[in-house]
């Protein structure tokens, strides 16, 4: 819905762009390139407003490292296990 809107009123400002060039002729050199700029000022701006959120990786103690190592041993060990009954 918002993209066809945006469409639509797009079409529209074209639309009124040509009729100013037909009623000002000497707008015609103007226009494409303020435009242009208008157009490539939106896309900086939209591309600049965007928020900014930088993701930090979270740090694990040394007690959580210490609990990962003992499970991942008796994992493995578990793992090794039950290879060797089969």
């Amino acid at each position: 819905m918002a993209r066809r809107g945006a469409e639509h009123t797009y079409d529209e400002l074209q639309s009124q762009i040509a009729t100013l060039v037909k009623d000002f002729p000497h707008l015609a050199k103007r226009t494409r390139r303020s435009v242009s700029r208008a157009y490539a000022q939106g896309v900086a701006a939209v591309e600049a407003s965007g928020p900014t959120v930088r993701r930090h990786a979270r740090q694990m103690s040394a007690a959580a490292r210490k609990a990962v190592s003992v499970r991942m041993k008796k994992y493995w060990a578990d793992r090794r296990k039950a290879k060797k009954e089969k």
